[in-house]
């Protein structure tokens, strides 16, 4: 949910922030998106709640909005740049990604990295945090490019270890290896005194499972009633 939050504040502004309808569209989506959800509005606000508890989204109201309209603050919580926010929101959104699908995938935001170098800039940016928010992967079976994830939520991979030399500190080859995955317990900076993001992912999950158990209820029950 906040990669779509991220992704139409850049991609389409005119319409951000973001009605409880709107939001569920565009989680909803079932091209670009890895996994495909099916939110429904409750599902969307109570997840929005969750995340404005972890100091990561906002709900406005009040003059000129008849209804509430969610907005994120990653940037702010986090202290993230256009670029990093964009490579962020592209992995949320469509799980690991190459080097060339991020170029092309992040060049529909407004403030997003410019080519390889953009690109390759924000993950080190990104990966080198005291407590990183993307990793490095090895290459899969098959496949030419490594991949790179974000780590707020668990990641099941099969590649091969990435052993090969990374970019030096100004992009040149020969540097230090690239960074093995954290564990999967690593929490973003500046959300230290908070549950980690591993672990607000879990009971977001198990929030939106028992979420849909308790609409197939009411539906049931509904369906009884005659309403």
């Amino acid at each position: 949910m906040i990669g779509c939050l991220i992704e139409k504040a850049a991609t389409t502004p005119d319409s951000y922030p973001l009605t409880t309808n709107s939001l569920r569209l565009a989680c909803n989506q079932s091209t670009n998106r890895d996994p495909v959800v099916d939110f429904s509005d409750r599902e969307v606000d109570a997840l929005m709640l969750e995340l404005r508890q972890r100091g990561l989204a906002r709900t406005v109201s009040g003059s000129g909005h008849r209804v509430g309209k969610h907005r994120h603050i990653v940037d702010e919580a986090m202290a993230l740049s256009g670029p990093e926010l964009a490579v962020l929101a592209v992995m949320l959104l469509r799980g690991p990604q190459t080097i060339a699908e991020l170029v092309s995938r992040t060049a529909r935001y407004a403030d997003g990295p410019e080519g390889v170098s953009g690109v390759e800039a924000a993950i080190d940016s990104l990966a080198g945090r005291d407590e990183p928010l993307v990793v490095r992967l090895g290459r899969r079976s098959g496949e030419r490019e490594p991949r790179v994830a974000q780590v707020w939520s668990p990641v099941e991979d099969e590649s091969t270890p990435d052993i090969s030399p990374g970019p030096g500190p100004r992009g040149e080859a020969g540097g230090d290896a690239a960074p093995t995955a954290p564990a999967p317990s690593a929490r973003p900076a500046g959300l230290t005194e908070q549950p980690s993001m591993h672990a607000m992912a879990a009971r977001i999950e198990a929030l939106e499972r028992d979420l849909a158990e308790q609409t197939r209820r009411l539906d049931r029950l509904a369906a009884e009633l005659g309403y």
